[in-house]
């Protein structure tokens, strides 16, 4: 794939929903980050911007223990399938904001539809959790834990399973970046799934910029491009005090810069998703501002 385009249209697309999370607010994240300046930053680069507004999940449907308010979540992604599907049939890049992280099921999942007559397509996950469980795993049942499973083929499979014959993305070419805070059944799927996992006490050892340029190679080699989602709770809290999920000890601003950065000059980059920015819990826009600087970066912002 070439450098995107400056010249292309984006489509940024919204979604107000925190059911797949136990805490509320991250709904309102969408909101935040485009208070930052997102779409004049991003026309200053030089692109042509499209907000296609937020996508607002229903207010009632069915929950289980082990899949919390499933019915809602699977709803909104079905919503966003469609959404980021017709992006990319009009030759758009689909730049998704949430809302939490059970949204990525339904982004990605039209990512790899939308690319399967021509390849594979990569991912790279930067989070501090793994999200690679599913509903016999869970032990929390909150859907924003799941989706990275879900897109691969290890479920839950109402996640992604629309109607459309979903296309499952191989690990072999998924990549999680920055993990620190795995359930123990959930890590155990991955390495049995085979997944690429570059947890916090790799990026201490070795870097962030040899870790990245490993992710980029695994998500990157023999696939038509890298969907990114970015979780911001991967970032530790100091950084990014708004977000419902905090863990300490994550990559710090400058390493998550560097990270979006590389994966900009790559020129692999066709989609992302940003996720998890919660304004109440925030410092007047600390992380909404972060998420924009970060996106900017990811699509090309250069400092000199």
């Amino acid at each position: 794939m070439s450098e995107l385009n400056k010249t292309a249209d984006i489509d940024i697309i919204g979604v107000q929903i925190d059911f797949g999370a136990a805490q509320k607010g991250v709904a309102m994240g969408p909101l935040s980050i485009r208070y930052a300046g997102l779409r004049p930053s991003l026309k200053q680069l030089g692109y042509a911007v499209r907000d296609k507004g937020d996508i607002i999940p229903p207010d009632d449907g069915m929950s289980l223990r082990n899949m919390i308010r499933f019915e809602q979540v699977n709803a909104t992604n079905r919503q966003l399938y469609e959404a980021v599907s017709e992006t990319l049939s009009e030759g758009h890049f689909p730049l998704v904001l949430g809302g939490d992280h059970s949204i990525a099921a339904g982004s990605v999942s039209a990512v790899a539809k939308h690319y399967e007559k021509q390849g594979e397509i990569g991912i790279i996950w930067i989070d501090a959790h793994g999200d690679w469980n599913d509903d016999k795993s869970t032990v929390s049942g909150n859907m924003h834990g799941m989706p990275y499973s879900a897109v691969c083929g290890w479920g839950p499979s109402s996640m992604v399973d629309f109607g459309q014959e979903p296309h499952y993305v191989p690990t072999a070419h998924c990549v999680q970046v920055g993990g620190h805070d795995f359930d123990r059944a959930e890590a155990e799927r991955m390495k049995k799934a085979g997944m690429h996992v570059f947890t916090m006490n790799e990026i201490d050892t070795r870097g962030m910029h040899d870790v990245m340029e490993e992710a980029i190679r695994i998500a990157g080699e023999g696939t038509v491009g890298i969907h990114l989602s970015f979780d911001v709770d991967a970032i530790t809290p100091e950084y990014a005090p708004g977000t419902g999920t905090p863990v300490p000890n994550g990559i710090t601003a400058r390493e998550a810069f560097l990270a979006v950065e590389m994966i900009a000059d790559s020129g692999k980059l066709i989609s992302m998703d940003l996720v998890e920015v919660n304004p109440i819990l925030d410092e007047r826009n600390k992380t909404g501002i972060l998420a924009s600087e970060l996106i900017q970066l990811a699509l090309g912002k250069k400092v000199y």
